[in-house]
C-alpha cells in the first residue's frame, strides 16, 4: 500500500477515474488532474467514485480494476502520484454488509469510509446510522457537510458526532471561496471552532473544481495555525491510509467558541 514519504500531502477524496462517474470524462482529464494534484504537492489520491444504487452502480472490483489500469497510465507518463481506492457512499440500508463483503471499498483498505450524506433532506436517524457503522467496526468520514443545504438547522448535529468517533472532512475549495460565501462560511466555522479532521479536494473537473490542496492549508493555518492545518492534509490522512486506529490521530484541537450571530454572520450563512 503506497504511504507517501513523512512530508506527503494526502487526498482523500477525488473523483479521477475517467468515465465512472461525474469527475474525469476521460483519460486525458484524469492525466490533467493528477499533474496538478502533483504540482500542488499531493502525493496521494484516493480514488473515491460515487456509489449511489440507482445513479452509479459501481463496486469495488470495478473500483479496484480502474484504480490499476489508471495508475499504470500515471507511471507510464512519469507523473508521481499514488492511488488508493475508496468510494463516496450513499446511505443504504446493506451498507455494512456491502463494505464486508468488498462490493464498497473503504479508503485505501482501512476501517475508514466515505460517507456522503444526502445534499437536500437531513436523513432521519443520522446519529444512529453513524454509530452502527462504528458498532461494526468502520470509522465514518463524513464529506463535506459544510456544503449540505439543511447544515444550519444541523451545525450542532455534526459537532456532536464530531466528538464521538466519526471524522469530518471539509471541501478544500469550500475555505477558499470557491463554491460561495455561504459555504465557506460553514467551513470556516467547523475549522475554525475545532471540529474539522480532514480537508480534501473532492475534485471532479481540473477548473471548475480542481485537485488543489495548498490554498485551503494555507486558509485553514489562517483559523487554526500551522500545525493544525498540516494535521488536517497530512498527519491525520497519512494515518487514515495506513488504517491507523482512530486512537493514533492526532486530537482535535480545543474548540473554539462560536462565532458571534450578528447581522454579517447571518448574512454569510444564509448567502
Amino acid at each position: 500500500m503506497p504511504a507517501g514519504g513523512a512530508d506527503a500531502v494526502f487526498d482523500l477524496h477525488c473523483h479521477l477515474l475517467p468515465g465512472i462517474d461525474d469527475g474525469a470524462v476521460d483519460l486525458d482529464m484524469a492525466l490533467e488532474m493528477a499533474r496538478m494534484a502533483v504540482a500542488d504537492g499531493i502525493e496521494v489520491t484516493a480514488c473515491t467514485p460515487h456509489i449511489y444504487p440507482g445513479l452509479y452502480e459501481n463496486t469495488g472490483p470495478q473500483i479496484r480494476a480502474a484504480i490499476a489500469a489508471l495508475q499504470a497510465q500515471l507511471d507510464a507518463a512519469g507523473i508521481a502520484l499514488r492511488l488508493v481506492e475508496g468510494a463516496d457512499v450513499h446511505l443504504t440500508p446493506t451498507l455494512v454488509d456491502g463494505i464486508r463483503s468488498g462490493r464498497i471499498p473503504t479508503l485505501a483498505g482501512s476501517r475508514y469510509l466515505l460517507f456522503e450524506p444526502p445534499h437536500h433532506v437531513a436523513p432521519p436517524r443520522l446519529e444512529e446510522v453513524l454509530f452502527e457503522l462504528m458498532t461494526a467496526g468502520y470509522v465514518p468520514v463524513i464529506t463535506h457537510p459544510e456544503r449540505l443545504s439543511w447544515v444550519e438547522q444541523h451545525y450542532d448535529l455534526f459537532v456532536r458526532v464530531a466528538g464521538r468517533g466519526p471524522l469530518i472532512q471539509i471541501t478544500a475549495g469550500a475555505l477558499t471561496g470557491r463554491y460561495g460565501r455561504r459555504v465557506k462560511y460553514w467551513a470556516d466555522r467547523f475549522v475554525g471552532e475545532g471540529h474539522a479532521h480532514v480537508i480534501a479536494t473532492d475534485a471532479h473537473h481540473p477548473r471548475r473544481r480542481p485537485p488543489l490542496l495548498a490554498e485551503a492549508r494555507e486558509a485553514a493555518a489562517a483559523l487554526v495555525g500551522a500545525v493544525e492545518a498540516d494535521h488536517l492534509v497530512r498527519t491525520r490522512p497519512q494515518a487514515i491510509v495506513r488504517g491507523d486506529p482512530p486512537t493514533a490521530l492526532p486530537p482535535l484541537p480545543a474548540p473554539a467558541p462560536p462565532r458571534p450571530e450578528g447581522f454579517w454572520h447571518r448574512l454569510l450563512r444564509s448567502a
